[in-house]
């Protein structure tokens, strides 16, 4: 049996996977897998639908990971044909989904379906349809399900659209850690005619930002740029002109490397509140949530396979970057090592999201000398 990559790709965009509804994405992918010999398992979690696919018994194990949920398309008149459409015009497929990363599980399944037959150990894909969206209950789920039924991989590859602009110029080899604080500052209202009869929050809200932001986290890391620390809301819907409120509310998002980790940066967040609260009476309180711990996985024969098998396929040895947002990557780091490698992203969440077809095709070579090189 044979997978044509871009095909499958046009069929997974045309399931509106919008997350955290599947639409049949999930079961598509199944269906294919099953027809190729490989042994599939639901691993559904809250109503989230996540596959696990194995072929084959022995050891060594490679894994594979990618996720079939989309973000909303927006306006569907912005878009110049169907967003789940899935056009190929001069060359290039269009729809929500793309790259971002339908074409790249149907490319990796491509490459598995026609390697499994001679494969010496073990394939397995983890396929999700909550990556978009809180993602608790996909590639999360998948592994608590693999760690109850004695299941591993040994090495694991992201699908995820890895290259700024070229294919081939970068895959990532590791990602920032992510957390969110939300902070609310209690103070006294009054008048602002008479101040020494309030205690303003805004005040003190804005003495804790100046704190938090006044001095760089870091200088960086031997695989990572500096952590940073972005103010990203600021509220206290306040109307009146002459009432100092008793409340008002801030966001921050850090991104940091492996010099921190989100124990120490919270237990800072409510240190410097704390400081604070000491200087003005203001009192804070911070609700903290963490997307993902930083991760790295150190060059190695992993990496050196990987940039190999980019190189001979685009003439390009990669990048080894830990830049971006944050990935399903953040979950399998803690089972086995795992790198990113997939197409040219710049298209991906936008209006007219498209990848290159000859792209799609590049990345299943890609992926088949990555699965032989291994298992050599």
């Amino acid at each position: 049996m044979s997978v044509d990559p871009v095909a499958l790709t046009q069929d997974l965009i045309r399931e509106a996977s919008v997350t955290p509804d599947s639409a049949g994405a999930v079961a598509l992918v199944q269906r294919v897998l099953e027809q190729a010999g490989f042994a599939c398992t639901r691993t559904d979690r809250n109503g989230i639908p996540n596959l696990y696919a194995r072929f084959g018994t022995a050891s060594p194990v490679l894994g594979f990971n990618g996720h079939v949920d989309v973000v909303p398309v927006g306006d569907p008149a912005d878009w110049t044909g169907d967003p789940f459409g899935a056009e190929i015009r001069d060359g290039t497929l269009y729809g929500r989904g793309a790259c971002d990363m339908k074409s790249g599980v149907a490319a990796y399944i491509a490459a598995a379906v026609e390697a499994a037959a001679a494969c010496p150990g073990s394939l397995v894909l983890t396929i999700t349809g909550d990556e978009e969206g809180d993602g608790v209950d996909g590639t999360a789920a998948i592994l608590d399900w693999m760690a109850s039924n004695g299941e591993r991989m040994d090495a694991c590859l992201v699908g995820e659209p890895t290259c700024p602009d070229q294919m081939g110029e970068m895959v990532k080899i590791g990602r920032r850690g992510s957390m969110t604080a939300w902070a609310k500052a209690t103070g006294r209202q009054g008048h602002s005619a008479y101040p020494h009869r309030a205690l303003n929050p805004i005040h003190a809200m804005v003495a804790y930002l100046a704190r938090l932001t006044g001095k760089p986290l870091d200088g960086g890391t031997a695989h990572f740029d500096p952590s940073t620390l972005q103010v990203t809301g600021f509220d206290t819907g306040n109307a009146a002109n002459n009432v100092i409120p008793a409340t008002t509310r801030a966001m921050v998002n850090i991104r940091f490397n492996d010099d921190h980790g989100s124990a120490g940066l919270s237990d800072w967040l409510r240190a410097e509140a704390a400081t604070v609260t000491a200087d003005t009476g203001v009192t804070f309180d911070l609700d903290i949530k963490v997307s993902g711990e930083s991760f790295v996985t150190p060059p190695g024969p992993l990496t050196d396979l990987v940039q190999q098998a980019v190189a001979a396929e685009t003439g390009r040895t990669p990048v080894l970057s830990t830049s971006g947002g944050t990935s399903d990557a953040r979950f399998i780091k803690d089972h086995c090592p795992v790198i990113e490698v997939g197409l040219v992203g710049s298209t991906m969440h936008q209006v007219d999201e498209r990848v290159e077809v000859a792209h799609i095709h590049q990345l299943t070579a890609i992926y088949r000398r990555i699965i032989a090189g291994y298992f050599a």
